[in-house]
This record gives structure tokens, sequence and C-alpha cells, in this order.
């Protein structure tokens, strides 16, 4: 076999490996699962009609569905490489890493299984998220086949560059408690910023901070696809932080995963 062919082998392995941890302990994805279904039910249902006559919509509950949907959907993502992160940690320090390095399987193929598997977790996680959103009212019916297509494209890119900076954080964590602890603002971020309210509504001290960070462009790209909204120049920049936050997490991880094990 070539190369290539091994490395495709061994990493399938490892992804199988992965997506089963996955199922044998569920209880991490769930949690993580349910606190974007959570903050979807409350904000619409509790603040729906409030949020939407403050960002100027009045007060419809289902208009302000509409809007707090894809910043939900991202937020989804963001929670659920938190998990990726603990779940390398767990390998790095209860010592199956250093049994994998006396083993013949491509050294790389560890890293990409847990990414390539919480890229999988995170899209079905968005998936049954949306559909939570869909049983509550959302509908995106100005959408073409093409928006679509570009929406999912967005998702799929958003969740491979935060899941290598989870890798790396997984990598650079002592312990699982401290891992989940340096993913915290993968869960932060989002709610700093357009998720909720339109970064024009914040103060304007505080603008800077949601203006200036991977979730905001990524949300109006995102909710321009599905409402028809104007996207303006979020979309190239959501696209360049997505890649720049790939090539970084992956350097970093592989730097990471060539010291010795812990």
């Amino acid at each position: 076999m070539s190369s290539l062919s091994l490395a495709v082998r061994d990493a399938s392995t490892m992804l199988r490996r992965n997506l089963l941890h996955a199922r044998r302990y569920p209880s991490m994805t769930l949690n993580l699962l349910l606190t974007p279904i959570m903050l979807l039910l409350l904000f619409v249902y509790v603040f729906g009609d409030v949020m939407s006559a403050g960002i100027g919509g009045g007060a419809d509950r289902s208009a302000y569905l509409a809007y707090v949907v894809p910043g939900i959907l991202l937020m989804t993502i963001g929670g659920t490489v938190v998990g990726t992160a603990v779940s390398v940690s767990n390998d790095m320090t209860e010592g199956i890493i250093a049994r994998f390095r006396t083993m013949a399987i491509h050294r790389g193929s560890v890293l990409i299984g847990h990414v390539v598997g919480s890229v999988l977790q995170s899209i079905l996680s968005v998936v049954l998220v949306g559909a939570v959103a869909v049983a509550v009212g959302f509908r995106s019916t100005d959408a073409t086949v093409l928006e679509w297509l570009a929406a999912f494209g967005l998702l799929v890119l958003f969740a491979v560059a935060l899941t290598w900076i989870a890798v790396g954080m997984g990598l650079v964590s002592p312990n699982a408690e401290a891992a989940s602890n340096n993913a915290l603002p993968l869960i932060i971020l989002p709610l700093i910023s357009s998720a909720f309210v339109p970064v024009d509504a914040m103060p304007g001290w505080f603008q800077p901070i949601a203006e200036y960070q991977p979730f905001t462009p990524a949300i109006e790209t995102l909710r321009g696809l599905l409402l028809g909204s104007e996207i303006g120049d979020n979309g190239w920049i959501a696209i360049v932080w997505c890649l720049g936050l790939t090539v970084l997490g992956y350097f970093w991880s592989a730097s990471l995963f060539k010291r010795d094990p812990k």
C-alpha cells in the first residue's frame, strides 16, 4: 500500500474510534447540545417580543426567531468542539498516545480522526438544533438551492476551523478540566457577537469587541444566505477568518503533537 493509502486507512480507524467513544459516552455531547436549544427557546419565548421591539422589528416573536437562529447554529458548533478539546486532552494524558506511537500507524491519523469526527458531530448537532428551530416556527422561504449549499459550506468550513483550534487547546491542556476551561471562549464569543442583537445597537465602546471576531461576520453571512439580508463584506471576511483559524489551528496542533506525551 502507498503511504497515502496507509494514512487514509489509519485515519479511518481513528475516526471510527472517536465516533464509538461519542456513542458510548454521549453525556458531554448532549449537555453541549442542550445549551443552544435552551438559549433558543429562552430568547424566543421569554425575551422574543421585547428583543424584537428593541432591534426595531416591532413586538414580533417570529421575526426575532428568524434573526436569532443563524447565531444559534454557529454557537452550536462552538459548543460541540469543546468536547473535542476534552477528548484530545484525555488521549494525551491517559497514555494512549504513547502506545499509538509504538505502533506502525500514521502519526497524523490520531488528530485527523478527532477533527473529522468532531466536524461530523458538529454538523449533526446543527441539524438537530435546526430541526428544533423549524419546529418552533423558523422558515427560510427566500433562500435558493445555491444559497442553501453556500450556507452548508460555511457551516462545515466554520466547524473545521474551530475544531482545529479546539484540538490545539486540548493538546496544550494538562487535563480534561483545563481543556474545557481553555475552550470556554468558543462558547462565550457568540454571546458577545451579533447573534442576539445587531452590533450597531450595542454601546459604542463594545461594538469593536463584537465586530472584530470570527463569529459576527460568519453569523451575518449565514443570516444573509438564509434570510436574504445584506451580506456586504461579511462573506469574504468570514471565509478569511475560517481559513486563517484552520491554518493556525493545524500548525499549532501539529507542533504540540510532536512533543512527548504527558
